[in-house]
């Protein structure tokens, strides 16, 4: 199996396999490795399966990355999966040959290296020359590899059997996951990358609030301005909405705390006190004001 890493200490000849089950986490890493990329100068190639490339880029935009800049200027290209499957259905041969075009090109054109990002949700259906995806990864490995490619290969749980995912994680060099702080069948917390802090889901109350302390220090201690995501937190006690807040007025100015919660969650941080804290934010999910 796979060495597991974190997105940040990917390095270049990296062809890294993601397996999630959260969506939100595979958007975080993603967003994570271009950001990184577009930091670092590199080229960035997005194929998308999940999204259209322009509800992908609007994803990014949202968590931070500067996708408009980039695409502005021709350094992040975002493209459908499905132009794999164009003609004949899985072609790998052509496949590679387009990778090793932009890995030309990138070249050409000045880029300091080549990040390539692919959401391998398409392999999943019935399509022709499917059978042949775990010796395509073998050839992409060696290929990246020769070439010092960083890449990112995003396989969903739930579309994959566990055969497909055993097979396909071991032809990668590394696996890249989620920095988890705490994780059981109630509540789960785990590093956000983009933007930088902490990600929560289910509940949290007073029986977690150790761990939620210790995770939200270091969330204050890696960023200046720290985004603590509660989007698919249900519940939250006054214990812990109380550390949150008090967490938050200890900054000095110019340093902040934006959390994102649903409208329940917020009643309880108003409660304790978020309005009177200047470094706090609240922010509603998506669809919910």
């Amino acid at each position: 199996m796979a060495n597991a890493t974190s997105v940040d200490r990917l390095s270049p000849g990296d062809h890294a396999c993601l397996t999630f089950s959260d969506e939100e986490e595979r958007l975080d890493i993603v967003a994570a490795f271009v950001r990184d990329g577009l930091s670092a100068g590199h080229r960035v190639l997005c194929y998308t399966a999940a999204y259209q490339p322009v509800e992908l880029h609007e994803r990014l935009v949202d968590r931070g990355v500067p996708a408009a800049d980039g695409t502005g200027r021709g350094q992040l290209d975002l493209r459908p999966t499905q132009s794999w499957l164009a003609g004949a259905g899985f072609l790998p041969s052509r496949v590679l040959g387009e990778l090793s075009g932009a890995i030309d090109r990138a070249r050409i054109d000045g880029y300091a290296g080549l990040r390539v990002a692919a959401d391998m949700g398409w392999a999943a259906d019935p399509v022709v020359g499917v059978e042949h995806l775990v010796t395509f990864e073998k050839q992409v490995s060696q290929l990246f590899a020769d070439a010092r490619v960083t890449a990112v290969c995003q396989y969903d749980r739930q579309q994959f059997d566990a055969v497909t995912l055993a097979s396909t994680t071991a032809v990668h060099s590394c696996a890249v996951a989620a920095t988890v702080y705490y994780d059981d069948p109630v509540l789960r917390i785990c590093r956000q990358h983009s933007p930088g802090g902490i990600r929560l889901s289910g509940e949290l109350d007073y029986t977690s609030l150790e761990v939620f302390r210790d995770a939200l220090g270091e969330a204050v201690r890696l960023g200046e301005h720290v985004h603590v995501n509660l989007g698919g937190l249900r519940f939250i006690d006054a214990a812990a909405a109380g550390a949150l807040v008090q967490t938050a007025a200890t900054l000095p100015a110019g340093r902040s705390v934006t959390v994102t919660c649903r409208r329940l969650v917020g009643t309880v941080l108003r409660h304790m006190g978020a309005r009177e804290v200047a470094t706090l934010h609240l922010r509603a999910v998506q669809g919910e004001s």
